[in-house]
């Protein structure tokens, strides 16, 4: 394998549009090794043009070490990332990214299955039809679009050993093929698991109406691509004592905590800057944190002994961090 410190190189062996706005990009080793092995629902990091770095949701079968495959949504409130795998990634590229990382993985003890797939957010969820299908595993896709014209991998779907258990719904089509997310979800059992990824709002649609309807978290799995801004005008000052040498950090107004630590020259792990891949995740001593991001569960963050430094703050006026 060809690495440079944590990072692995690869080539773009194929870039295809998968449908309008959506593109994919197969990645290989560059003298045709195999790459390091992955399970359902783990992303990769991807260093684009320019210097940006941003995850990447697998979307081929886990176990198939002779590519990885992911898809990306053209974002007209993309901060760079997907203007970048559009515009600026070719075929024949060579990339660096992370090895893979799975913070959204199956639950193993799940007696069935419920995929709930919003636009880009199916890329995890073909990854985990995939390895369910494969076991055996009883479960359904429902997949939510706009449009037939923005469904990216309907041909793959459409003769999946799965495909019987594949559900499309778009927002133009009749009422009656469109999701019901009440209706499906009190419709499951006790030993039924739910995920669901995409965008913000249809996130918010089902994860708000499981919670109304008693879903405990254990079988509430999720993974946020992006976070939508957050007012900052209110935002006040705060301090953060370093816990092993008792140093003080001022956190200005207008200055996000991950950055003040930066500027102190802390060494701190940082990726996606949205509060949703967990990368910077920091322990909290002692202070209260005012939680922003999409990525800790409410009961993680309701604990107070971790936060996102790139987009949460606090509510007490000092974090005492274990740094």
């Amino acid at each position: 394998m060809t690495t440079a410190g944590d990072t692995l190189t690869v080539r773009v062996a194929r870039k295809r549009q998968e449908a309008q706005d959506i593109c994919s990009l197969e990645l290989e080793h560059p003298q045709g090794l195999p790459l390091p092995a992955f399970t359902a629902g783990a992303h990769l990091d991807m260093h684009l043009p320019g210097g940006l770095v941003r995850q990447y949701s697998l979307c081929n079968t886990p176990g198939d070490t002779r590519r990885y495959q992911i898809a990306v949504l053209r974002d007209a409130q993309s901060r760079g990332g997907s203007q970048a795998v559009h515009e600026a990634v070719h075929e024949g590229d060579v990339l660096s990214i992370s090895a893979p990382k799975n913070h959204f993985p199956l639950a193993a003890q799940a007696q069935r299955h419920l995929l709930l797939a919003g636009g880009i957010g199916v890329t995890p969820m073909l990854a985990m039809a995939e390895a369910l299908s494969a076991q055996g595993a009883a479960f359904e896709l429902h997949y939510c679009t706009r449009s037939r014209g923005r469904t990216a991998f309907v041909e793959r779907l459409g003769v999946a050993a799965y495909a019987g258990q594949v559900r499309l719904h778009h927002d133009d089509g009749d009422a009656a093929q469109k999701l019901d997310i009440a209706a499906l979800l009190s419709a499951c059992d006790a030993g039924t698991h739910l995920y669901v990824c995409g965008p913000q709002g249809f996130m918010d649609a089902v994860l708000g109406t499981a919670r109304a309807q008693g879903w405990p978290e254990e079988r509430l799995h999720y993974e946020f691509f992006g976070a939508a801004p957050v007012a900052s005008d209110q935002d006040a000052a705060f301090d953060i004592e370093i816990a092993s040498s008792g140093r003080v950090i001022p956190v200005r107004a207008g200055t996000t905590a991950l950055q003040a630590l930066l500027d102190a020259g802390l060494d701190i792990p940082m990726s996606c800057e949205q509060g949703v891949c967990g990368t910077c995740l920091t322990r909290v001593k002692s202070g209260q944190p005012d939680h922003r991001d999409h990525y800790l569960t409410p009961e993680e963050q309701s604990a107070n002994d971790q936060f996102l430094p790139c987009c949460s703050r606090a509510r007490s006026a000092r974090l005492v961090l274990d740094l």
